[in-house]
C-alpha cells in the first residue's frame, strides 16, 4: 500500500512479531518509524536486519517507565522533526506466566495482585504513558493517529488477566476517540482476530502454520496512517477479516465496528 505522505510513527514492542511486521510495512510505505522495544537483543537483531537511515530510529526502553516513554517520544521528534503516529502494540500475555496458559487459563487463585498489576502496567498504562508523552506532538502536527492493539472480545471474556486488562484499553480507546474528535487526531483499535504465530503465544495445540501471520495486522494500520482515513475514528478492525482484493477504504468500511460495547448503552439509567 502506498500512502500519499511520509509521516513519523512510533511503534511500541516493534522489534519482533506483530510490532515488527507493522513497522516494516509502514517503512515500506515511506513512513519514518521509531522502533521502541524493551528487548535489547531483539532490538539489535532488528537493527542489523533493517539497517540505519533517516527512515528509522531504534530506542530500547520499557513502556512501564514514564522516563523511557518520554525519551522515546523525544528521540523520535528530534530524529524526524515531528510526530504524527503512535501504535501502542507492546504487551505481555499469559504465556509469560507458564507455557500452557493459553490452553489452561490462569485461575483466580493463581493470579496474585502483583501479576494483575504487572499486566495492567504493561498492557494498559504502557499505552497511557505513551499517549500522554506523544499527544502534545500529535496536536502540534495538526494531524495524528493513535492505534491500539487490544484483543478479541472472546479473549476479553475468557482469559484473565490478559483479556480483562485489554478490555480496559478497549474502553480507554473509545474515551480517547471522543475526547479527540474533531482535532485531526483519530483513535482506532486493530486486533489480529485469533492466535498469531509469534513468541507472544506459546504452544496451544495448533500447528504454527495454521495460526495468523503477524503481517495480517499491517494493512489496516497502513490505511489508518494515510490521509484517506481522515475523520475515521472510534472504530475497531479485526485484521484477519481484511479483504486485500478490495480498495483499502472499502475493505476498512466492510470490517469496521464501533469500539467497545455500544449495544449495552440502552441498559443505562441516568440519574438527574
Amino acid at each position: 500500500m502506498t500512502t500519499n505522505s511520509s509521516r513519523s510513527v512510533i511503534v511500541t514492542g516493534a522489534a519482533r512479531g506483530i510490532g515488527r511486521a507493522i513497522a516494516e510495512a509502514l517503512m515500506g510505505d515511506g513512513h519514518k518509524v521509531c522502533i521502541f522495544d524493551v528487548n535489547g537483543q531483539a532490538l539489535a537483531e532488528c537493527r542489523s536486519q533493517l539497517g540505519e537511515g533517516a527512515h528509522v530510529h531504534y530506542v530500547e526502553g520499557d513502556v512501564t517507565s514514564d522516563d523511557d516513554c518520554a525519551r522515546a517520544v523525544a528521540e523520535a521528534v528530534k530524529r524526524f522533526g515531528s510526530l504524527q503516529g503512535l501504535v501502542n502494540n507492546a504487551g505481555i500475555g499469559v504465556s509469560s506466566l507458564r507455557p500452557d496458559a493459553e490452553v489452561k487459563h490462569p485461575s483466580t487463585e493463581e493470579l496474585t495482585p502483583e501479576i494483575w498489576q504487572r499486566f495492567f502496567d504493561v498492557n494498559v498504562l504502557g499505552a497511557v504513558r505513551m499517549t500522554r508523552a506523544a499527544i502534545g506532538h500529535l496536536k502540534a502536527s495538526g494531524w495524528g493517529r493513535i492505534i491500539n492493539n487490544t484483543t478479541s472480545y472472546l479473549t476479553m471474556l475468557r482469559v484473565q488477566p490478559y483479556g480483562a486488562v485489554k478490555s480496559a484499553l478497549e474502553s480507554t480507546s473509545a474515551v480517547w476517540a471522543k475526547e479527540l474528535d474533531g482535532s485531526g487526531i483519530t483513535v482506532n483499535v486493530v486486533v489480529p482476530g485469533g492466535p498469531t504465530d509469534t513468541e507472544f503465544v506459546a504452544d496451544i495445540g495448533i500447528a504454527r502454520q495454521k495460526m495468523l501471520r503477524p503481517a495480517v495486522m499491517a494493512p489496516p494500520v497502513q490505511w489508518l496512517m494515510s490521509s484517506e482515513s481522515d475523520g475515521f475514528t472510534g472504530r475497531r478492525f479485526v485484521a484477519g477479516h481484511w479483504d486485500a482484493s478490495l480498495a483499502p477504504a472499502t475493505a476498512a468500511a466492510k470490517i469496521a465496528r464501533t469500539i467497545g460495547w455500544p449495544e449495552l448503552t440502552g441498559d443505562v439509567i441516568w440519574l438527574n
